[in-house]
């Protein structure tokens, strides 16, 4: 069905929004469609992908000579868009249909009353039953209604020709449409919806207090996972919802502890009878629900993308252009939530890294009490508790795999007054913590660890700490960083040596937030018993992500490539000052600061590369970047060698002989050294790459593609998920073709 509408005005373009203009276009709807939304990024992401003709943040501009406005904002700022949006119509618009997307169509309602004087008869409540855990422009599905149903709230009001349009909105996306009064919706979808929401919320923070809930987690099977995966939906706006859903929620809770009260009953006292007409009902009625869905079910779905083995499949040619931004950095993505949990006021960071080693960072904060809004699409609000306003957690502190997270929380977690517990995963629980508990322990920290001073780490708070001068017997950024932010706990002056140079995100951050730190040439102090105040934080784009797409522009004829906001702290710049070097067309502009930390825009084009004589000095400001610089040599012309990067040896993956591998399985002639490596460089082919389960080896490979002589398949690339989300999307935006698919036993 297509829609006579002309002109379709979409106010918020989150994944309801952004599904709805996709689904339009996919219907072949051949009016224009515009979005307003507040994030310039979403809209311009809107007309990238083709989903919107235009947008604006404002409302006026957009309402004039609209035919249609559909609200799609959350449910408790609808009434003051709809108070904006009372003030743009006029008589010129009478004819203009309004509708709405919310889930509570009482409260919105109400609010309609309150911002137009009385309810619309051109105002249509409805409510798509359609949703996922996903959001943004960017999981914008054209598919999202196709055989859902929506519900549409008229009253006797309500104007006939305004429903008809409505329903047929909705028909051209391929849902079913009913009809139901606004009490009604309510109730329903207070049972069915929000109460399910409700007790996986409850269900899942129940368990996550408990001691043991490692193990918990660790066995959970497959009915917990599908019980509690609606727990992983947006807090926020399920905070709205039960907010403007309150008495409907209320009552089908009630409702709900009855049964379980029932159920209770049975089970203490043994009544077999009882708990089996319980559950033989309750499978029943299951069933019945089952065969009413006639969709693939989103956990299926899950399961297909995130389980087994990934592997790419890279095509050779494309092309490498246009503006793209990278995930934000991790090492400040870290330092970003614990600053800002230790902040007075809300912190709104930008660009934060959605990967699981920051995300087990914003865990713990929230386990010791700190409200955390997000991450959605890199945006985190913390709203912080003061220096002193952590709470203990129930249980231990999980962190993961991050080493960084340990660390540093090792330091922070001192000058509290309760005890904590931290630990990981069995990577991390073999990596040595005396290097950051010994200094913490000659500032007057209680600290316990496992055999060999690994984790866990069991920290004894209260105790007064003292501000210490420490000399580092090895550099390490983790080190300096523990001891300043327990320095912050400590009474005088805490002063940190350094023996050669190391990342200083955190003084750059301390700063930022309104915490003096100090430097003389190799070391830096600070004095205790200062306060850090909320600062917005835009965390750069890694640099380390950065390159492979630095790398895909050198290497491929034709490239243009901008990449945003791009941290360039002078001690993480090595593969800029590399690849320059070997002739790189590569330019910064922009430089600023942005919490303390230099930023720029880099933009690279192509341009014929010439092998050199890596300078040593530059190793260790790009020893991450390596196995993507190893694709810039096998393209230039001559040899590039590698000397003193033995530390290449002990990553993720032995990465010297990993790379080495790879490229001879292409055809690039090289040869091994301890510390280093030899790159031939000139025409390859396609072939087989095992990335090692690295992700720096896999993405590295990916690139490659571009000049190669055939396909490229790279096995074992699931980590890139965790280490660089999105990267496959943002690799095929600039041009590169690349599928993903799931590897089967043999690898074949």
């Amino acid at each position: 069905m297509r829609l006579a509408e002309s002109r379709i005005l979409i106010v918020g373009l989150g994944l309801i929004g952004g599904s709805l203009a996709a689904a339009l276009r996919a219907s072949g709807h051949e009016g224009s469609v515009l979005g307003c939304d507040p994030d310039e990024s979403e809209l311009a992401l809107g007309i990238e992908k083709g989903l919107i003709d235009g947008g604006d943040t404002r409302l006026a501009p957009l309402v004039e000579g609209a035919s249609l406005i559909v609200l799609a904002v959350p449910v408790l700022a609808m009434v003051s868009v709809m108070r904006e949006l009372a003030g743009c119509l006029d008589r010129a618009a009478k004819h203009v249909v309004i509708t709405d997307v919310g889930s509570t169509k009482g409260a919105i309602r109400d609010g309609a009353i309150a911002a137009f004087g009385k309810l619309p008869p051109r105002l249509v409540l409805g409510h798509p039953i359609a949703g996922s855990e996903k959001s943004g422009v960017a999981a914008a599905n054209p598919r999202l209604f196709a055989r859902h149903k929506v519900i549409l709230t008229p009253d006797a009001t309500t104007d006939r020709d305004a429903l008809a349009r409505v329903y047929r909105l909705w028909q051209a996306c391929g849902a079913e449409v009913l009809e139901m009064s606004v009490e009604h919706h309510d109730q329903v979808l207070a049972h069915t919806s929000h109460l399910p929401h409700l007790l996986a919320f409850s269900l899942v923070d129940t368990l996550a207090r408990q001691d043991d809930r490692l193990e918990i987690f660790r066995y959970a099977a497959g009915g917990f996972r599908d019980f509690t995966r609606i727990a992983g939906s947006d807090p926020g706006m399920w905070r709205d919802i039960f907010i403007a859903n309150r008495e409907a929620v209320l009552a089908s809770l009630d409702d709900f502890e009855v049964g379980v009260a029932r159920l209770r009953h049975a089970v203490e006292a043994g009544d077999g009878d009882a708990m089996l007409a319980i559950f033989d009902r309750a499978s029943h009625a299951r069933h019945y629900f089952e065969s009413l869905l006639n969709q693939t079910s989103y956990q299926a779905e899950y399961q297909m993308q995130h389980d087994g083995k990934r592997r790419y499949r890279v095509s050779p040619g494309g092309s490498v252009e246009g503006r793209i931004r990278v995930p934000g950095d991790k090492s400040i993505s870290h330092r970003s939530i614990m600053l800002g949990a230790l902040a007075e006021g809300v912190t709104e960071i930008k660009g934060f890294l959605e990967g699981e080693d920051s995300l087990a960072t914003l865990q713990a904060f929230r386990e010791m009490g700190v409200a955390i809004e997000g991450p959605h699409q890199g945006r985190v609000n913390v709203h912080g508790v003061g220096m002193h306003g952590l709470k203990a957690p129930s249980g231990p502190l999980y962190v993961g795999n991050a080493g960084t997270a340990m660390r540093l929380f090792a330091g922070l977690l001192t000058g509290q007054a309760f005890a904590t517990e931290l630990t990981g995963d069995v990577s991390l629980t073999k990596r040595p913590m005396g290097r950051v508990a010994d200094p913490l322990r000659l500032m007057g920290a209680e600290i316990d660890t496992a055999e060999g001073g690994r984790p866990p780490l069991h920290i004894h708070g209260g105790k007064a700490l003292e501000g210490i001068d420490y000399a580092m017997p090895m550099a390490s950024a983790q080190v300096k960083s523990c001891l300043l932010l327990a320095g912050m706990y400590a009474e005088g002056e805490t002063r940190v040596r350094e023996p050669a140079p190391t990342r200083d995100h955190t003084e750059r951050m301390l700063s930022g937030f309104g915490y003096p730190v100090q430097r003389d040439g190799d070391t830096c102090w600070l004095v205790g018993g200062g306060t850090l105040t909320a600062a917005p934080i835009d965390v750069p784009s890694d640099i380390s992500s950065a390159t492979f797409f630095l790398v895909a522009a050198a290497i491929t004829p034709g490239s243009d490539l901008v990449l945003e906001h791009v941290g360039i702290n002078p001690t993480r710049i090595g593969v800029i000052n590399i690849l320059q070097s070997m002739g790189a067309d590569l330019t910064l502009s922009n430089e600023h600061e942005v919490g303390g930390e230099p930023v720029a825009d880099l933009h690279i084009r192509h341009a014929p590369l010439k092998g050199i004589e890596i300078p040593v000095d530059q190793v260790p400001l790009a020893i991450d970047e390596f196995p993507a610089l190893f694709i810039a040599a096998a393209n230039a012309e001559g040899t590039t060698r590698l000397r003193g990067a033995e530390e290449l040896r002990v990553k993720e993956s032995d990465r010297l002989a990993a790379m080495a591998d790879g490229l001879t399985a292409l055809g690039v002639e090289t040869t091994l050294h301890p510390d280093g490596i030899d790159i031939v460089g000139g025409e390859y082919g396609g072939g087989r790459i095992d990335s090692q389960g690295d992700h720096r080896i896999a993405m590295a490979f990916t690139v490659a593609a571009l000049r190669a002589g055939g396909e490229i398949l790279i096995d074992d690339c699931a980590n890139v998920a965790t280490s660089f989300p999105g990267f496959v999307d943002l690799a095929r935006r600039v041009g590169l073709s690349l599928l993903e698919e799931p590897s089967d036993e043999e690898g074949a």
